[in-house]
């Protein structure tokens, strides 16, 4: 935490996506071919890291609402790519491993639920501060688009 305000690192949903790329990247390192180390493994590891990395960027614009929303959605279509990866490397049999397959689908499957859950309630609950802002009127335009 800084200054004994809230930090990314106190959201739920960037826990669970910090863990579950650390599987991920797990996986691809010790159940995988070599052969899949730089095409299927490269890209489910960049998009696993990608929901986090997303989650912390939004909460680092997080007094632009729009702005927050936008890497959040980020951050879910990430989710939904890694699940789409984990399963094209089970049904394809480069993951052979279903212990493992079903362990970071367990993970996957919440993250994205809680995601659009966070989504939500940014878009309900969140307010910009205009005081935040350093000129609103110049702001407003780039909210609208």
């Amino acid at each position: 935490m800084r200054d004994g305000g809230m930090s990314y690192r106190d959201l739920e949903i960037w826990q669970l996506a910090r863990q579950m790329a650390i599987g991920v990247h797990r996986m691809t390192l010790q159940n995988l071919p070599k052969f899949e180390m730089y095409e299927e493994a490269s890209q489910i590891r960049r998009s696993a890291k990608s929901i986090s990395a997303n989650i912390v960027e939004g909460y680092g614009r997080r007094r632009y609402k729009q702005e927050f929303i936008r890497f959040l959605v980020f951050a879910h279509c990430s989710c939904d790519e890694t699940i789409d990866h984990l399963k094209m490397l089970f049904k394809t049999g480069s993951l052979t491993n279903e212990v493992i397959y079903r362990d970071l689908s367990s993970q996957l499957d919440p993250l994205g639920r809680k995601l659009n859950v966070f989504i939500g309630s940014v878009e309900r609950l969140h307010r910009t501060n205009r005081g935040d802002i350093p000129n609103p009127a110049t702001r407003i335009a780039h909210l609208v688009s």
